[in-house]
């Protein structure tokens, strides 16, 4: 089968062949265009998964729209029989999805029509989901709507993190796809519409939603530590500057919210409802670290008030 594949920029893959393994032939590469990047914005730097395509030898198409007649042209002369689209960021026209004899394959992070949308994996762990997975669809021309391929199910394990999910899912996901890609080049599968009554909705993340407000609960706040972890990373001010929190659990002790309880090998912040306990945390312009490393380092002690 011949593969076109779709990826955003922060995809990385050590091996796009790899990823779909033998009986696939990967034609070419759809990304976004460079961005520039560097303190002056002056540097174009490709993409991971441009440079995957790159070592390759893989054709990259990088068109500002997937909707440009150009590169519905350039899609054509590739003649794919299926695009696979993994967090591509765009919506994909009739007029492209219709080019491949198979259509347009997409891995979604969530079990569809639950949690549609950009930031399924994030939703699931802020709005108290147990249990996420994969689900392989048949593209169609609105966002997650399509007929249902495969789907795989797991749980979301208590303390499990925003990237550690991500990861998981992606090696669920490249399990599911070639099974899903196999049974539709043999005429094995029936798409499965979905259940348009059950939907729910995954929204882009703001970055408002990245600032921690003392006053809620603590295992509100531990889900928004651990949906964020590691990037963008959920923050709050001390002494004045940002502070981005990981390695959340919650304690039933409780205190002023905002007001820091104890502060030594992990840091304990009261909050509306219990307090919260933070195991590592990364001050503005410096790495990761302990908590513990920030306390020597007179970051933060008992007593100090977080905003």
């Amino acid at each position: 089968m011949r593969v076109l594949f779709y990826g955003t920029p922060d995809f990385a893959v050590p091996s796009l062949r790899a990823l779909l393994g033998e009986g696939f032939d990967v034609v070419g590469v759809v990304t976004r265009p460079d961005r520039p990047t560097g303190r002056h914005r002056s540097t174009a730097t490709p993409s991971p998964v441009k440079v995957a395509a790159l070592v390759e030898d893989l054709p990259v198409l990088e068109p500002e729209r997937p909707s440009a007649p150009e590169f519905l042209e350039q899609v054509r002369a590739l003649a794919p029989d299926c695009g696979v689209v993994i967090a591509y960021g765009h919506i994909l026209p009739a007029a492209l999805l219709s080019l491949p004899r198979l259509g347009h394959v997409n891995v979604h992070a969530s079990l569809l029509p639950h949690l549609r949308g950009a930031a399924p994996i994030e939703r699931a762990i802020l709005e108290g989901w147990t249990e996420t997975g994969i689900s392989v669809m048949q593209m169609d021309a609105g966002m997650d709507t399509g007929p249902i391929l495969q789907q795989a199910r797991t749980p979301i394990l208590p303390d499990e993190t925003g990237g550690e999910l991500r990861a998981r899912l992606s090696e669920m996901g490249a399990l599911a796809l070639v099974e899903a890609l196999t049974l539709l080049d043999e005429g094995g599968v029936t798409p499965q519409p979905q259940d348009g009554t059950h939907a729910s909705y995954a929204p882009k993340l703001k970055s408002e939603e990245e600032r921690v407000h003392w006053t809620r609960g603590a295992a509100d706040v531990a889900r928004q530590v651990r949906a964020f972890d590691p990037r963008p990373g959920a923050w709050c001010v001390c002494r004045g500057q940002p502070l981005k929190l990981f390695g959340a659990r919650t304690l039933a002790t409780g205190g002023a919210p905002g007001t820091v309880l104890a502060a030594g090998e992990t840091l304990a912040i009261a909050c509306g409802d219990g307090a919260l306990e933070v195991s590592d945390v990364q001050p503005a312009g410096k790495a990761r670290m302990t908590a513990r490393a920030f306390v020597n380092g007179r970051g933060v002690a008992a007593g100090d008030v977080l905003g």
